[in-house]
């Protein structure tokens, strides 16, 4: 396959990936603080939640989920193939456990689905095709 010239609309594409998983990192890890520490009464709809009623499973889940996207945002940043393939699987898992809000908060939820989206496109378009030279 011949590389093609890479062009600053390529690396926007990878910089803006970067940063939303980066950012996207720090709120599930804030997510995560906040379900450690609540102590206030749940939704009584949360008993039928996917990964059951405790808010103990949601924050380690968040916690990894959290860890995962800031590893990715940065490697990303640093044009590492692993970490443009981390971020992929990152930016599909992130928007996986925004879902499993879906039913308590469906605005939020399809944001971090719609910028999982959006992530995956700059990851899998732009930096294949750009000819970028990856950090080994």
């Amino acid at each position: 396959m011949m590389d093609q010239e890479t062009t600053p609309r390529d690396y926007g594409w990878i910089r803006f990936a970067s940063f939303v998983l980066f950012f996207a990192g720090v709120m599930r890890i804030f997510d995560a603080i906040w379900a450690f520490g609540y102590e206030g009464r749940l939704p009584q709809s949360l008993k039928h939640a996917l990964l059951g009623d405790s808010l103990n499973t949601y924050a380690w889940l968040f916690l990894a989920v959290g860890i995962l996207l800031i590893a990715a945002g940065i490697s990303a940043l640093y044009l590492s193939e692993l970490g443009r393939w981390i971020g992929v699987g990152a930016a599909l898992f992130g928007a996986l456990t925004a879902m499993t809000w879906m039913p308590y908060y469906p605005e939020w939820s399809l944001l971090y689905v719609g910028l999982a989206i959006l992530v995956m496109y700059a990851l899998i378009v732009h930096g294949r095709s750009s000819g970028l030279t990856y950090a080994t």
